[in-house]
Protein backbone atom coordinates (compact mmCIF):
# COMPACT_ATOMS: atom_id res chain seq x y z
CA UNK A 1 0.00 0.00 0.00
CA UNK A 2 2.73 2.67 0.98
CA UNK A 3 4.71 1.58 -2.25
CA UNK A 4 1.24 2.57 -4.43
CA UNK A 5 0.53 5.33 -3.03
CA UNK A 6 4.26 6.72 -3.55
CA UNK A 7 3.75 5.41 -7.40
CA UNK A 8 0.65 7.25 -7.76
CA UNK A 9 1.27 10.45 -6.40
CA UNK A 10 4.66 10.87 -8.27
CA UNK A 11 2.36 10.96 -11.68
CA UNK A 12 -0.04 14.09 -10.26
CA UNK A 13 2.91 16.27 -9.68
CA UNK A 14 3.45 19.26 -11.96
CA UNK A 15 6.38 17.90 -14.75
CA UNK A 16 4.76 14.55 -15.18
CA UNK A 17 1.11 16.19 -15.48
CA UNK A 18 3.13 18.66 -17.64
CA UNK A 19 4.56 15.91 -19.85
CA UNK A 20 1.41 14.13 -20.16
CA UNK A 21 0.38 16.77 -21.77
CA UNK A 22 3.07 17.59 -24.25
CA UNK A 23 3.29 13.43 -25.00
CA UNK A 24 -0.52 13.45 -25.96
CA UNK A 25 0.32 16.75 -28.30
CA UNK A 26 2.85 14.91 -29.98
CA UNK A 27 0.55 11.21 -30.29
CA UNK A 28 -1.52 13.84 -32.02
CA UNK A 29 0.87 15.19 -34.18
CA UNK A 30 1.52 11.53 -35.48
CA UNK A 31 -1.57 10.99 -36.10
CA UNK A 32 -1.93 14.23 -38.03
CA UNK A 33 -4.57 15.71 -35.77
CA UNK A 34 -2.86 18.81 -35.85
CA UNK A 35 -5.79 20.86 -34.39
CA UNK A 36 -5.35 18.53 -30.95
CA UNK A 37 -2.17 18.58 -31.03
CA UNK A 38 -1.90 22.50 -30.98
CA UNK A 39 -4.59 21.95 -28.15
CA UNK A 40 -2.29 20.41 -26.09
CA UNK A 41 0.53 21.95 -26.93
CA UNK A 42 -0.44 25.20 -25.87
CA UNK A 43 -2.17 23.42 -22.61
CA UNK A 44 1.45 22.18 -21.97
CA UNK A 45 3.28 24.47 -22.54
CA UNK A 46 1.13 27.53 -20.44
CA UNK A 47 1.26 24.91 -18.02
CA UNK A 48 4.64 24.89 -17.23
CA UNK A 49 5.13 28.93 -17.68
CA UNK A 50 1.98 29.01 -15.05
CA UNK A 51 4.14 27.04 -12.46
CA UNK A 52 7.14 28.47 -13.13
CA UNK A 53 5.94 31.80 -12.97
CA UNK A 54 6.74 33.54 -8.95
CA UNK A 55 3.34 34.63 -8.04
CA UNK A 56 1.97 31.54 -8.55
CA UNK A 57 4.24 29.28 -7.05
CA UNK A 58 4.47 31.36 -3.97
CA UNK A 59 0.65 31.83 -4.05
CA UNK A 60 -0.08 27.27 -4.18
CA UNK A 61 2.34 27.16 -1.32
CA UNK A 62 1.53 29.84 0.74
CA UNK A 63 -1.40 28.44 2.68
CA UNK A 64 0.38 25.62 3.43
CA UNK A 65 3.32 27.30 5.19
CA UNK A 66 1.04 29.88 6.68
CA UNK A 67 -1.05 27.23 8.62
CA UNK A 68 1.54 27.20 11.71
CA UNK A 69 3.61 30.36 12.78
CA UNK A 70 7.78 29.73 13.32
CA UNK A 71 8.72 28.93 16.93
CA UNK A 72 11.34 31.28 17.28
CA UNK A 73 11.36 30.98 21.61
CA UNK A 74 12.12 27.60 22.51
CA UNK A 75 9.14 26.71 25.11
CA UNK A 76 10.56 24.46 28.19
CA UNK A 77 9.69 20.73 26.89
CA UNK A 78 11.15 17.20 27.35
CA UNK A 79 10.95 15.83 23.74
CA UNK A 80 12.15 17.90 20.13
CA UNK A 81 11.16 15.28 17.22
CA UNK A 82 12.35 15.96 13.93
CA UNK A 83 10.71 14.41 10.81
CA UNK A 84 12.68 12.12 8.20
CA UNK A 85 13.35 13.12 4.50
CA UNK A 86 16.31 11.96 2.49
CA UNK A 87 19.46 11.06 1.97
CA UNK A 88 21.79 8.54 0.21
CA UNK A 89 25.18 7.23 2.14
CA UNK A 90 28.49 7.86 0.70
CA UNK A 91 31.02 7.72 3.27
CA UNK A 92 33.29 9.48 0.65
CA UNK A 93 31.46 12.20 1.61
CA UNK A 94 30.70 14.35 4.06
CA UNK A 95 27.42 13.91 6.40
CA UNK A 96 25.97 17.51 5.68
CA UNK A 97 26.48 15.80 1.41
CA UNK A 98 24.72 12.30 2.06
CA UNK A 99 21.85 13.78 3.71
CA UNK A 100 19.01 16.05 1.84
CA UNK A 101 19.03 19.98 1.86
CA UNK A 102 15.40 19.24 3.42
CA UNK A 103 16.73 17.46 6.16
CA UNK A 104 19.71 19.20 7.38
CA UNK A 105 17.40 22.07 7.33
CA UNK A 106 14.51 19.87 9.89
CA UNK A 107 17.92 18.66 11.55
CA UNK A 108 19.35 22.12 12.60
CA UNK A 109 15.91 23.39 13.80
CA UNK A 110 15.58 20.64 16.10
CA UNK A 111 19.12 21.19 17.06
CA UNK A 112 18.64 24.83 18.04
CA UNK A 113 15.73 24.01 20.05
CA UNK A 114 17.95 21.48 22.13
CA UNK A 115 20.57 23.12 22.58
CA UNK A 116 18.41 25.96 24.28
CA UNK A 117 17.77 23.10 26.55
CA UNK A 118 18.67 21.49 29.71
CA UNK A 119 17.28 18.49 29.45
CA UNK A 120 15.73 17.32 26.13
CA UNK A 121 15.53 14.24 24.46
CA UNK A 122 16.21 14.86 20.36
CA UNK A 123 14.09 12.59 18.51
CA UNK A 124 14.98 11.63 14.54
CA UNK A 125 13.10 9.50 12.85
CA UNK A 126 13.18 7.95 9.27
CA UNK A 127 13.39 4.44 7.64
CA UNK A 128 16.63 3.12 5.23
CA UNK A 129 14.22 2.78 1.80
CA UNK A 130 17.02 1.08 -0.45
CA UNK A 131 19.76 2.50 1.42
CA UNK A 132 21.81 0.60 3.64
CA UNK A 133 21.68 2.93 7.02
CA UNK A 134 18.15 4.59 8.16
CA UNK A 135 17.68 7.92 7.83
CA UNK A 136 17.41 8.10 11.36
CA UNK A 137 20.90 7.20 12.03
CA UNK A 138 22.13 9.53 9.05
CA UNK A 139 20.35 12.60 11.38
CA UNK A 140 21.70 10.95 14.24
CA UNK A 141 25.34 11.14 12.46
CA UNK A 142 24.70 14.96 11.73
CA UNK A 143 23.18 16.19 15.03
CA UNK A 144 25.95 14.04 17.19
CA UNK A 145 28.61 16.26 14.57
CA UNK A 146 26.84 19.54 15.62
CA UNK A 147 27.27 18.95 19.60
CA UNK A 148 24.62 16.79 20.66
CA UNK A 149 25.07 14.39 23.21
CA UNK A 150 24.50 10.71 21.71
CA UNK A 151 22.73 9.64 24.84
CA UNK A 152 19.93 12.69 24.08
CA UNK A 153 19.36 11.38 20.97
CA UNK A 154 16.36 8.61 20.16
CA UNK A 155 16.01 6.91 16.52
CA UNK A 156 12.76 5.81 14.97
CA UNK A 157 13.99 3.52 11.87
CA UNK A 158 10.92 1.94 11.09
CA UNK A 159 8.85 4.67 10.11
CA UNK A 160 7.78 5.29 6.90
CA UNK A 161 5.44 8.38 6.42
CA UNK A 162 4.13 10.65 9.13
CA UNK A 163 1.16 8.19 10.19
CA UNK A 164 3.75 5.80 11.11
CA UNK A 165 6.09 8.25 13.01
CA UNK A 166 3.01 10.04 14.83
CA UNK A 167 1.93 6.41 16.25
CA UNK A 168 5.65 5.36 17.36
CA UNK A 169 6.15 8.88 19.22
CA UNK A 170 3.10 8.55 21.47
CA UNK A 171 4.31 5.59 22.50
CA UNK A 172 7.66 7.30 23.64
CA UNK A 173 6.30 10.74 24.76
CA UNK A 174 3.05 10.18 26.10
CA UNK A 175 1.16 13.09 27.32
CA UNK A 176 4.45 14.75 27.35
CA UNK A 177 4.10 18.33 25.04
CA UNK A 178 6.60 17.83 22.52
CA UNK A 179 8.25 20.14 19.57
CA UNK A 180 7.38 18.98 16.27
CA UNK A 181 9.97 19.85 13.27
CA UNK A 182 9.15 20.02 9.79
CA UNK A 183 9.19 21.31 6.35
CA UNK A 184 6.88 24.58 6.94
CA UNK A 185 4.64 23.16 3.77
CA UNK A 186 4.55 19.60 5.60
CA UNK A 187 3.95 21.35 9.14
CA UNK A 188 -0.26 21.49 8.56
CA UNK A 189 -0.58 17.37 7.28
CA UNK A 190 1.64 16.34 10.24
CA UNK A 191 0.27 18.50 13.13
CA UNK A 192 -3.27 17.00 11.77
CA UNK A 193 -1.90 13.62 11.82
CA UNK A 194 0.06 13.90 15.19
CA UNK A 195 -3.08 15.58 17.26
CA UNK A 196 -5.50 13.23 15.85
CA UNK A 197 -2.93 10.25 17.77
CA UNK A 198 -3.65 12.76 20.76
CA UNK A 199 0.13 14.53 20.84
CA UNK A 200 0.46 17.50 22.15
CA UNK A 201 2.40 19.39 19.72
CA UNK A 202 4.23 22.98 19.70
CA UNK A 203 4.82 23.15 16.17
CA UNK A 204 8.06 24.65 14.79
CA UNK A 205 7.97 24.88 10.87
CA UNK A 206 11.50 25.46 9.13
CA UNK A 207 12.63 25.68 5.53
CA UNK A 208 10.05 28.63 4.13
CA UNK A 209 9.96 28.80 0.65
CA UNK A 210 6.88 30.79 -0.28
CA UNK A 211 8.70 34.45 -0.06
CA UNK A 212 9.24 36.85 -3.01
CA UNK A 213 13.18 36.53 -4.25
CA UNK A 214 13.63 39.87 -5.94
CA UNK A 215 16.25 38.47 -8.47
CA UNK A 216 15.38 38.79 -12.28
CA UNK A 217 16.12 35.10 -12.62
CA UNK A 218 13.54 33.83 -10.32
CA UNK A 219 10.21 34.55 -11.71
CA UNK A 220 10.48 32.39 -14.14
CA UNK A 221 12.59 29.28 -12.39
CA UNK A 222 12.66 24.97 -11.70
CA UNK A 223 12.55 26.28 -7.87
CA UNK A 224 9.24 27.91 -8.72
CA UNK A 225 8.41 24.32 -10.16
CA UNK A 226 9.55 22.38 -6.96
CA UNK A 227 7.40 25.05 -4.35
CA UNK A 228 4.77 23.95 -6.45
CA UNK A 229 5.59 20.06 -6.40
CA UNK A 230 5.84 19.85 -2.59
CA UNK A 231 2.34 21.87 -2.11
CA UNK A 232 0.80 19.22 -4.78
CA UNK A 233 2.73 16.46 -2.35
CA UNK A 234 1.50 18.11 0.64
CA UNK A 235 -2.46 18.50 -0.88
CA UNK A 236 -2.23 15.37 -2.06
CA UNK A 237 -1.73 13.63 1.42
CA UNK A 238 -4.09 15.68 2.82
CA UNK A 239 -6.76 14.37 0.75
CA UNK A 240 -5.33 10.79 1.18
CA UNK A 241 -5.25 11.24 4.99
CA UNK A 242 -8.68 13.06 4.94
CA UNK A 243 -10.20 9.96 3.24
CA UNK A 244 -8.16 7.27 5.58
CA UNK A 245 -9.53 8.92 8.14
CA UNK A 246 -6.45 9.60 9.87
CA UNK A 247 -7.15 13.19 10.06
Amino acid sequence: MFALKKIISAFLLPIPIGIFLLFIAFIYLMFNSHKKAKVFLFLGLFWFVLLSFQPISNAILAPLENSHKALIETPKVNYILVLGSGHKSDESLSITSQIKMTGINRLVEGVRHYKNLEKAKLIVSGYSFSDKNSHALMQEKLAISLGVNPNDIIRLETTKDTKEEAIETKKIVGDNELILVTSASHMKRSALLFEKEGLKIIASPTNHMAYEDGSYSSFFSANNLRKCELAFHEYLGLIYSWLRDEI
